[in-house]
């Protein structure tokens, strides 16, 4: 049996203004969006980026958990690359992202930043390694 990676799904509470937020800040298109709202996803390449209602959420789990937008962020992010992090960075901090590291060359090379969604995701834009 082989495995691959197939979908992350980030719980948020608007889903439609979490694509919109995604495909303006960082280019991504829309795969798709349930006509009720509650599912959506963007296209990433061979993988999918999809956002679920937070009762969706409780419904797949049978309990409740930590919500991306209650607090600091979650110990996880999600990483998007591109050759021009600046650029990216600023164009995801005019649509609305909060700033939390900006364009920083780490030791081996690779530019980095981080910056948090409305809906409280933790994204890294940086350069391919």
């Amino acid at each position: 049996m082989s495995m691959r990676f197939a979908y992350t799904i980030v719980y948020v509470a608007d889903v439609p203004a979490s694509l919109d937020f995604f495909e303006r800040a960082f280019g991504l298109q829309r795969r798709f969006l349930h006509e009720s709202g509650a599912y959506g996803e963007l296209e990433t390449g061979s993988t999918t980026l999809s956002f679920a209602r937070h009762d969706i959420a409780r419904g797949n789990l049978g309990q409740d958990y930590r919500r991306a937008e209650d607090g600091s962020p979650l110990g996880m992010e999600i990483g998007l690359s591109t050759q021009d992090v600046p650029t990216a960075y600023a164009k995801a901090l005019a649509a609305g992202a909060q700033g939390l590291t900006p364009p920083t060359t780490k030791p081996w090379g690779q530019v980095v930043a981080y910056v948090r969604c409305p809906d409280g995701t933790l994204v890294e834009i940086c350069t391919p390694i």
